[in-house]
């Protein structure tokens, strides 16, 4: 079935993805986990009821208990699974996906993430062909309200946080449902952009990667002179920020920057980052005093050594930063809070902290439509034979100046490259050669 991803599963409403498959689909991760209760959420996608009261109906046929938190991000179905003890739970959402998508973010106990190697082909399977776990009596359903309880534990990440003026735009996504709580008890100033709940996304799709869905917070945050802007995505699980000039800040700068809050308690604590991050992450964490751990693209690796090697901290190029304090996951509030206690505690605007951060040139991920995609690898790996080879995640090339990573989309005939520099005019040939090779990038 095409629906079940590499981290998750995901389909368009009603033809890849109905109530009558979710259902099926409860059953089957209630037959995999074989857990005694299951925590279930949705996000404000106009299907996620609908599809949630299927897949408790599921989950429920196999005798499995539900604990259902009604409307929550992301993040805080990872905190619902920890806080009752819960064997595992689902997040219904399509993250920042456009509003015709539904799907299912899953874990087991502790919230580890279900992914492809670790369970998630096994449902499949489940889903398609059974046998389901049957139980003469159906499991019970307990209604939670999480909001209390969560606002409480955002509030402790945060340190001490001064009047600061913050553009915030929750995409009409479930972000919107939460957060006006807990900035109630912060001092700072802000402006509120589509926090009204809509599944239909109304004012743009609820990703902020994308440069189209972040034109009226940049324009807001200039035109006020905000200390920044927050752009969270469609389940709150990430977000991205605009500096007090308007402009996007790349999130590799962001982990630099709250690493070295991290390591100002504990030197020596490994962080984790993404092999798409600039050079500058590295040499910011080892400048603390810290240890730098690269791993590759997806938030089931980071988080499996996040958790293996017990670090404070990780964060990658996609705005997902994970967080030992939040059982180990990602969430865009804490990076918020996280953030806001920074600029409080820095009488320097944000610009001006960025600015000895911008020191390389990058492409970002760009993506090239390449049916062989393996082969495609193998050629790059012997053209570019004399550079410093990883073969991590796809092909990484590093040189004295410059340094490139081409990788495969777990679901696309698509290679993404990703490119820094020392110099623009050295990004500008290595580009010009690489595009060479890989062809035009897709739109």
């Amino acid at each position: 079935m095409g629906i079940f991803k590499a981290y998750d599963v995901r389909g368009v409403y009603p033809s890849e993805l109905n109530e009558a498959l979710a259902e099926k689909i409860g059953a089957a991760i209630a037959t995999f986990l074989n857990a005694k209760s299951i925590g279930v959420s949705h996000d404000v996608r106009t299907m996620a009821p609908s599809v949630s009261e299927a897949l408790i109906k599921g989950i429920t046929s196999t005798g499995t208990d539900v604990v259902f938190a009604g409307l929550t991000t992301t993040p805080m179905n990872y905190f619902l699974i920890n806080k009752y003890k819960l064997g595992g739970g689902v997040m219904v959402t399509a993250s920042h996906n456009p509003p015709e998508y539904i799907g299912f973010k899953m874990s087991r106990e502790k919230a580890i993430p279900l992914s492809e190697d670790t369970g998630i082909r096994d449902i499949e399977k489940i889903t398609a062909q059974g046998p389901f776990k049957k139980s003469n009596k159906p499991g019970k359903v307990t209604v939670v309200d999480l909001k209390k309880a969560y606002k409480k534990h955002i509030l402790s990440m945060a340190g001490k946080v001064r009047p600061l003026k913050v553009v915030i735009d929750t995409a009409n996504g479930v972000v919107g449902t939460v957060l006006p709580s807990i900035l109630k008890e912060l001092p700072v100033k802000t402006t509120e952009l589509f926090f009204e709940p809509d599944g239909n996304f109304p004012n743009h799709e609820p990703n902020p990667l994308k440069d189209e869905n972040i034109v009226e917070i940049k324009k807001i945050v200039k035109r006020q002179k905000a200390d920044l802007g927050v752009a969270f995505d469609g389940d709150g699980d990430r977000c991205i920020f605009i500096d007090n000039k308007g402009e996007r800040v790349s999130n590799d700068l962001i982990v630099a920057i709250i690493a070295k809050e991290f390591l100002k308690k504990k030197k020596g604590s490994p962080i984790m980052y993404d092999l798409r991050s600039s050079w500058v992450v590295k040499e910011e964490i080892e400048k603390a005093g810290g240890r730098p751990v690269q791993e590759r693209v997806g938030h089931a690796f980071m988080k499996a050594t996040l958790r293996r090697l017990n670090a404070p901290f990780g964060g990658e190029l996609s705005g997902h930063c994970y967080y030992k304090e939040h059982f180990f996951t990602d969430s865009g509030m804490v990076s918020f809070m996280k953030m806001l206690t920074i600029l409080s505690a820095n009488r320097k605007s944000f610009s001006d902290i960025l600015k000895p951060l911008r020191r390389y040139h990058s492409t970002g991920e760009i993506n090239f439509h390449i049916e062989d995609k393996d082969g495609k690898i193998e050629e790059l790996k012997r053209i570019f034979k004399d550079g410093r080879q990883s073969t991590l995640d796809g092909i990484s090339v590093e040189y004295a100046d410059w340094w490139f990573n081409v990788r495969k989309s777990n679901t696309e005939p698509l290679l993404r490259l990703t490119m820094e520099a020392k110099t623009a005019a050295k990004l500008s040939s290595a580009k010009k050669k690489l595009f060479g090779l890989l062809g035009t990038p897709e739109a």
